[in-house]
Order: C-alpha cells, then structure tokens, then sequence
C-alpha cells in the first residue's frame, strides 16, 4: 500500500484541530494513537467479540527459538521516518512500531493498554480547573544514545505538532493543540500535561514519540528525519535503508531493557502485492500480507503435500502439465523422435520448455507448501461513497434510495465467505465489531427494500417517463416542430407552468454534475487480482516541501457549490429518519431480494456489457425528472489490484438497477481513481476503504465534517470526501472529544454515527478480509486482526527435538 497523500487542493482542513489523516498504514501498525473512549470495561454489551479473531500463532516466549532473521514483505521502501509527515506510509509506520516508543497499544479487541515498558502509570489527576495528565515512565526508559527519555522530548513533540508553528510541515496534530503546558513532575520521570480544555482522547498522544532531537526545529522535522533517526528506543534499531535492494534492515537493541528481541534482525523486504507469490514461490519470504489468488495458491500445495504429492506429481495433476494425455505425450514423443528434421526441432524445443515450466511449478509447489496462510479481518471497512455535492445525490431521498436498494449482506457474504471469514456487514461508520465505541445504528437508515427504496426515487420526483417531460417553461419540440404547428394551428403553442413543476425546479438548486467517460475508462483493464485495495490516501503526494502547510485532499478545484438541503417534501420523512437516529434503534429490517429488470441483449457489434437500444416503451418507464434521465456515475478502479472491488462494482450496478436506477460506469486508471476522481468530486458513487480508529471522536471528525464554502466559491470538505454532513454531526464529535465520561463519550459517537447513516452519505459494506503467508514455524506473527504486533516476540518456533536449538536465517 502506498502513502497517503496530501495532495494539493481545495479540500484542505480548517483548523489544525483537524488536520488528521488516516490511513490503513498507520492505523495498523504499533504507532497506533489510541483512545480512552476504547478502555472500557469487559462489562459492555454484545459487540465485545471481533467480527474475527487474531490468526497469529501465538506461543509463548519459552518456545519461541532465540535468533534468526525474519523477511518481511513491505510495499515499497519509506519515503520518510517522520510518521507526523504527509507522505508517511505503512513503511513508515511498521519501522516506527519497532524502533521508537508506543506509549499505548492495541489489543486484539482494537483497545488501548498501557505499554509497560515505556510507562509505570498514566492517569487524569486533576479535572478542575483544567484537565491534567501525569505520566510516569519507566525509570529504565532510555534513548539508543543513553539520554533518559523525558520531559523534553514531550515538550518538543508538542511544540512541533500543536500547529502554532507553520514551520513544521506536518500532517496531523489532533490533540497537540488542546495542550496548553508541559512540565517536569517530581522528578525527572514524572511528565505532567496540562490541557487547554478537555480531551477524551489524551491516551492518543506522543505515540509514537521521538526524539527531541527529531522535534526540536523545523530544519529537523522536516528533512532531519526523513532518511535517518539520530535516537531511537524501541526493541530494535534501524540498522540500513539500502536503496539498491530495497531492504530495510533492523537489529536488535543491545540497550533495549524489556524482553529482549527474539529475532538477531528484521529484514523489510519491497515486494509489490503483485510479485509476492513468485516471491514466496523462490522462498524469499518470511511473512507477507498476500492477495486471494495467492492464499489459493498456498492452500493447493497444502493439499498435495497433505495428499502426499511432490511437486512434481502436483504439475501434471494440475500444473503446466496436466493438459498432457497419454496419447498427446506419445504423439509428441513420436514427432519429436521422427524423419522430419525441423518439425522434430521445434516439437524437442517445445518439450523442453513444457519441462521447465513443469519444473518450475514443481519447485514452487514444494516450496509454498512450507507456508499456511493466516486470516484475519482488517481493521477497515469498504464503503460505498455517494458523492452529495450535486446532481441527484444532492437529495438525500435520491441516496437513501440507493442505500435502500443495496444488499448489504450479500455483498459481504460474496466477498468473505470464499475466503472462510465471518460475512457481517458493519454496523457503525466509526468503530468496528470488538472495539468499544462500536454499537450497529445501521437502522437509524434502514435495510434493503426495494419498495421504500422506489417511493423515495418517487417523493423526490424521480418517476416512469419523467425524462420524457420538459421542465416548466420551456418550449415543446424543436424550432422546425414548432414551425410547422404554427402552419397547421396558425399559433404558438407553447407549455403550461404548473405549480407543482414550478416547486421542483425552485428545488432545484445546482445543474446535475457532468456525466461523460473519462480517458481513463479506455484504459480499464481487468486484470486477475486481489480484493481491492483503495484505502484512502493510497496516492502518492505531491511534493509537500512547496507548501508549508499541509493541504489535505485532491489536486484540482472543487465545482465551488455546497452540500444541497433536501426539497421541502422531504421534511416529514427527514425527520422520521432522525428521530429514528436519535431513538439509535439497533435492530435490522430484513433484506429483500429484488427482481431484476430485462435490460435487453447487447447490440451484435457493441462491446460486451453493453445494452440494447432502449425502445420507445422502455423509455417511458425509465425514471427521469423534468427531462432529465436519472443515471449516476459509477467509478471504479480498472488496474490489477481491485478485480474483486470491481465485481462488488457489478452487484451494485444491479442491486440499483432492479429498483430502476441506471448507472454509468467509468473504469479509470488506479493512479487516477482517488486523487483525480474521489477527492476531487468527479464522481457520484464509488468504492473504496476507510479504517477504523481506536479514538473516533477525534480520527473521524474530519471524515464527517459538514463541508465549508470557501472565500473563492470552492468547499472545503477536509477528508469527507462524500461532501455530506451536518451541524448536529460536528457538535457531537465535539462534545465526544471534550468529555472525560467514557460512557458518555461512546453514547455520543453512537449518536454521530446514527446521524452519519440518515444522511446516506457513505454505506459501509464489509470488513476487508487480511490474508497473510507466514512460514509455518513462524509465532507471534500474521493476521492481527485489529491488534498491533509486539515486536520482541516475534521469532521460530523451538524445534520439537531440541528445545534449546535455535533456527539460523
């Protein structure tokens, strides 16, 4: 996965309270900030249990072998070590989780706990006047430089990140700015914060911390950090970045004073998602996160092996030589041993080549037989985005239709279920099943149904033949038309203003957004792949140095106009759906399969997936609205890395079909797809990943927050990139972040989702599947699921012979 961008743009943040960028790579990894609205009791309600649990067969340290190297796949090399930085990726992050101090982590439920070895106690001990926050730290904490770790390194991470400094280029400071002090306790190990104002999430903060001398000048932040670290403190050192082999290499930490590292080293090894089978196939892997044809892959030769085939026998049951019949390999030999010199030639050389790639696969299969594949559930949810700027999505009857019209659990279950993990949609837009501020409001929206789904297309004046009618006002036929009935009346005819039309174009405020393919489009491909991997922020920034300010969102400006209000015959049902929200009803309406319409064969010569020429009769029964026909554009991803994003894509399109709303479905480059289309507005639906976060109060706020007009007619819409949201939406993220009652935290981000899901501005889906390939004598390590991995306890399993042996790289 690639970094998460900053591209330039009008979608910047307001405020550096919400300047925070969530990525996947970040939120994954053992830098996790971390929230106190996730440690509550294990007295809470149902959704305690992940959606899956952790797959990563932990063993306890006595049987974890000591020393070895472990290989672990990465996407690409960091581009900096600074994670506070915009163009900070998973590299960055998994670096950071090994080297520097995590003050929280996460467990297996998403939760923070208390890091032991960098603090002894962290606690609130004063709330009035002001909040104050005391940390004592570990008295055997220190730098890789044998400085004590302190007070001056807090002070100096706040200073850079509280945003008062425009200097520092960074990319998140959510928190650091409510800090108002930070000063010395009793002793050089006590650290007390004082806040400004109250701050739920306090427990995110200085994770992961660094140096001060890392923090303490812009010159440092900014470039002093990017290829280097001059102090570090964790279980592991940052030994070499080697650009040529794209290796990063960690060792352990001989001042390291916790458990000692298992492992001698840690190898990250750059293997696009794309070249890791092969990778694993040559055994040069350890571990790697894999896509579903390559965990296919490993399950194949697992079974041969369990079968008792060499890979040898594996080739021609179902390798390159399985196509090979008796008869065939004796007409083969037959020509290749014949009078006829040069046909036996080229039959010698195509049995040789069929002989190497048999050997190949034979080899591969052997050695992908020493892996299993580790499955877990990703700490993310793919939604479905519904861009409310304009155009029919601007009504929020027109998107709780399309959320009405999906099948929420037959998606989850298309994607999931081949892959052996539990298929239950999420209920929440802001935390996942296990983690504590999780509570399913999906009914504050409503299950599919097909039915309510065409009365709210109806009610927001999208009815059969509507695109046969002309808008009131407007003149009836062409000019020649009109012609001719003044020969044959001796008149003009001219059509009837009606109230009733008068009051749909009155609500009417924005022209429909510009339909039409993109360039991109001729360029889809569907090339076999994994599920999709469209986190948001996996784009490549621009060059953050030409700003000094971060810039968050898309390269391009925005169309300038705002999130629409619903029409007034939208104001009973609207407020039904909100005191449903506020009633936080968690019960789900049951789904209802919808017929599908005869859409027609497609044309002899049209390219395939196309439909037939609609007829006369079918385009009165289209749904249109003042001559306009109703269609949204659909865009999806066309490159390697989303065939399964795209076959969800395909469900959808008939999901919305079969309650009659038609879509244009653009396929665009991976590159473009979210700089270029998602941030940027250019688009009505589209699919990609959002992660959850252990502090959603503070993480998601600017995912959710109401869309501002700017002084030159552009939006600023932070990262809500759906441009929907609400007044009521924002106070509640702000009461949840300001208030030290966990329980009245998590009710009030209930509250916000329930919201978030009336306003239809994003559907999430399903929870995306993580596959991992691990050596099998690998332990502690595979798929974390929500948690983070412990470094230090990572390593080979003791043989079962000698206890004492230890495995060698």
């Amino acid at each position: 996965m690639s970094q998460i961008g900053a591209p330039r743009g009008r979608t910047c943040s307001r405020s550096p309270r919400s300047r925070t960028l969530r990525s996947v790579a970040t939120l994954t990894s053992a830098v996790l900030a971390v929230t106190v609205l996730a440690g509550c009791s294990s007295g809470d309600e149902a959704d305690e249990t992940p959606a899956a649990a952790q797959d990563n067969a932990p063993a306890a340290r006595d049987r974890v072998a000591d020393g070895g190297t472990l290989r672990w796949a990465v996407d690409a090399l960091p581009t900096t070590l600074n994670a506070f930085q915009a163009d900070a990726d998973g590299t960055t992050s998994r670096i950071a989780g090994a080297v520097l101090p995590s003050l929280y982590t996460l467990d297996g439920r998403g939760r923070p706990q208390l890091n032991p070895d960098y603090l002894e106690t962290a606690q609130v001990v004063e709330t009035e006047p002001k909040q104050v926050v005391l940390y004592k730290l570990n008295q055997q904490a220190v730098w890789s430089d044998g400085r004590e770790i302190g007070a001056p390194d807090f002070v100096a991470q706040w200073r850079a990140l509280s945003g008062r400094d425009t200097a520092y280029w960074t990319a998140r400071n959510s928190g650091y700015e409510r800090i108002e002090k930070i000063e010395r306790g009793k002793n050089d190990l006590e650290v007390r914060v004082t806040f400004a104002k109250p701050y739920a999430d306090w427990q995110s903060l200085f994770t992961p911390l660094y140096p001060k001398q890392v923090m303490g000048s812009p010159n440092a932040f900014n470039d002093g950090a990017r290829a280097a670290l001059k102090a570090t403190a964790g279980p592991f050192l940052l030994k070499t970045i080697d650009r040529k082999t794209g290796d990063v290499t960690l060792t352990r930490n001989p001042r390291w004073w916790g458990q000692p590292a298992k492992l001698d080293s840690v190898v990250l090894k750059a293997v696009p998602r794309a070249d890791r089978a092969d990778a694993l196939a040559a055994g040069t892997l350890d571990l790697a996160e894999i896509d579903r044809s390559a965990a296919e892959r490993i399950a194949l030769a697992l079974r041969d092996a369990r079968a008792g085939r060499n890979g040898a026998e594996a080739a021609l049951a179902h390798g390159p030589g399985a196509a090979i019949t008796p008869s065939k390999a004796l007409k083969s030999w037959a020509l290749a041993h014949g009078s006829d010199d040069e046909k036996a030639a080229e039959v010698q050389a195509a049995r040789k080549k069929n002989q190497e790639a048999s050997a190949r696969y034979a080899s591969a299969q052997d050695t992908l037989a020493k892996y299993v594949v580790r499955k877990s559930l990703e700490p993310a949810y793919t939604q479905l985005s519904l861009n409310g700027e304009s155009g029919p999505l601007a009504d929020e009857r027109v998107r709780r239709a399309v959320a009405r019209a999906i099948n929420r659990q037959e998606l989850a279950e298309s994607v999931l279920k081949p892959l052996g993990l539990p298929a239950r949609p999420p209920g929440s837009h802001l935390a996942l099943a296990g983690q504590a501020a999780y509570a399913d409001s999906s009914d504050a929206l409503g299950g599919q149904d097909t039915k309510e789904a065409q009365a709210l297309l109806a009610d927001a004046g999208w009815v059969p033949g509507g695109a046969l009618r002309k808008p009131a006002g407007t003149k009836a036929g062409s000019e020649a038309e009109q012609e001719a009935e003044k020969k044959k009346e001796g008149e003009k005819k001219t059509t009837e203003k009606t109230p009733e039309k008068a009051t749909e174009k009155a609500t009417e405020k924005v022209p429909e957004k510009k339909a039409g393919g993109s360039t991109d489009a001729k360029k889809a491909s569907d090339t076999a792949s994994d599920e999709g991997l469209y986190i948001v922020g996996d784009d490549k920034p621009g060059d953050r140095r030409a700003v000094p300010a971060p810039v968050i969102g898309a390269n391009g400006p925005e169309s300038g106009t705002d999130v629409l209000a619903p029409g007034s015959a939208a104001a009973r049902q609207s407020a039904a759906l909100l005191a449903r929200a506020e009633a936080l009803d968690t019960g789900a309406r049951a789904a209802q399969p919808a017929a599908k319409p005869d859409q027609g064969m497609a044309g002899a010569y049209a390219p395939r997936g196309t439909a037939a020429p609609v007829t006369a009769p079918e385009a009165g029964k289209a749904l249109g609205k003042d001559g306009k026909a109703l269609s949204l554009r659909f865009v999806l991803p066309s490159g390697p890395g989303s065939e399964s994003l795209r076959a969800v894509g395909d469900k959808i399109v008939r999901m919305l079909d079969a309650v009659g709303i038609p879509t244009e479905v653009t396929k665009v480059s991976d590159d473009s797809f979210f700089k270029d289309h998602v941030a940027s507005g250019d688009y009505d639906l589209a699919l990609y990943s959002w992660p959850a976060s252990a502090f959603p109060a503070t993480d998601a706020r600017p995912i959710f927050a109401k869309p501002e007009p700017a002084s030159d007619g552009s939006l600023l819409v932070e990262q809500n990139y759906s441009r929907v949201g609400t007044d009521r939406i924002d106070q509640l993220f702000d009461q949840a972040a300001g208030t030290l009652d966990e329980e009245e935290a998590r009710e009030l981000v209930r509250q916000a989702d329930a919201r978030i899901w009336a306003a239809a501005g994003s559907i999430p889906l399903y929870q995306r599947p993580q596959l991992v390939a691990a050596r099998a004598d690998l332990v502690n390590a595979g798929a974390w699921g929500l948690g983070v991995p412990r470094y230090q306890d990572i390593g080979f399993k003791k043989p079962e012979s000698s206890k004492g042996a230890e495995r060698t790289p």
